[in-house]
């Protein structure tokens, strides 16, 4: 049985431009009111999953709202957090499971937001809610038990995510290692999920270091290869990152996923730009050029690179809803990306390959030119 109030306060969900939703707070947020939760309202389409999403650090600013009506049915599981804890700021949900059935389950999903300080409103339209963020755009907003007013005034003195660099509140703060294969790799933290390092270990021992870790650092430690993680924020505001990935460049295979494809972009030159509502699910298509396939993938980002500023890299892999590039090579500094999450628990699988192909970049087979596009 959970231990959370059946009965929650009504709360308020208001948008910056002033579209109000009405719903029950739950978590944190319904134990103190008067609390207000503001951040980047987006959307994801998982249909499970909720866990991984809650704790990638990628979320960070963001209060996410779910698509699929029921969350919390199978609880939550500690093998299912993908960082320390949740990094939304808050959840949006139709229908909170109270009490989950599964043998996994450690608790309910309510009770384990709260013991984080976090909540979120449930009891919400969210397809109401989806279709006016796809019409309007992703937009701050925020969540409170209080008077409209001001939750619409918090919500438009949120200043959500563009410009802002949100890497340094994800980053770890000292490096540390994950044993694994006979590689070695060294993995930028720019808010590393814990599914990326179990996608490495079978072939590499991987060092987490800082965002801000020095190129020159990083190659000290004469690694095999560097991995780009995931993370939050805006690539644009990252600039002495992008220094340090550009340093590397031609010195040491690199893979990057998610921000990492970004910054690798940034670091030859490409640009990029935000989002009118950005990518969150787990079923987008996406095709991989050099072969035709089409893969479905799950994603999280606001932001994407634009196509054709990459210099001396060929794109690899096209979203096939919108055309956002999703991948892209840099065959003669052995370096390549992609912007969705090959890793992602649980699921999908389809381009778990990338793990393997990074491998064999390390081992000096160059056969992964056959990802790009002819």
């Amino acid at each position: 049985m959970t231990d959370r109030p059946r009965v929650r306060p009504e709360a308020l969900l208001v948008l910056e431009d002033g579209t109000a939703f009405t719903g029950e707070a739950f978590g944190a947020l319904a134990e103190r009111p008067g609390t207000i939760a503001t951040g980047e309202v987006v959307f994801n389409t998982v249909m499970a999953g909720y866990q991984e999403v809650l704790t990638d650090p990628s979320y960070a600013g963001q209060i996410v709202a779910f698509t699929y009506p029921h969350i919390g049915s199978y609880g939550v599981s500690a093998a299912d957090e993908e960082s320390a804890g949740p990094q939304v700021r808050a959840a949006i949900v139709r229908d909170l499971v109270a009490q989950p059935s599964s043998w996994r389950s450690g608790g309910d999903l309510e009770s384990y937001l709260a013991r984080h300080g976090l909540g979120g409103i449930a009891g919400v339209d969210t397809r109401r809610l989806t279709r006016h963020l796809r019409d309007a755009g992703a937009m701050c907003g925020a969540i409170g038990v209080a008077d409209e007013a001001l939750v619409h005034q918090a919500a438009r003195a949120e200043p959500g995510t563009v410009g802002r660099d949100l890497v340094g509140d994800v980053t770890t703060a000292e490096a540390y290692l994950v044993p694994g294969g006979p590689r070695r790799v060294v993995a930028y933290d720019f808010g590393i999920k814990r599914d990326i390092l179990r996608g490495l270990a079978p072939f590499a021992a991987v060092e987490v270091v800082p965002a801000l870790t020095p190129a020159s650092e990083v190659l000290a430690r004469r690694p095999d290869g560097v991995f780009l993680s995931n993370g939050p924020g805006d690539p644009a505001a990252l600039s002495a990152e992008v220094a340090e990935i550009r340093a590397l460049l031609g010195e040491v295979p690199i893979f990057g996923i998610c921000l990492g494809h970004q910054l690798l972009a940034a670091a030859l030159g490409g640009r990029t730009y935000k989002l009118p509502f950005g990518h969150h699910g787990g079923n987008h298509p996406v095709k991989r050029l050099a072969t035709g396939a089409v893969e479905v993938t799950s994603e999280n980002h606001g932001y994407a690179v634009e196509s054709g500023t990459i210099e001396g890299a060929q794109v690899t892999h096209v979203n096939l809803n919108d055309g956002v590039v999703e991948g892209f090579a840099a065959l003669s500094l052995r370096a390549f990306s992609v912007q969705y999450h090959p890793e992602a628990s649980p699921g999908p699988h389809d381009s778990r390959y990338l793990f393997a192909q990074f491998a064999a970049l390390m081992d000096g087979d160059k056969s992964f030119v056959t990802a790009a596009g002819r």
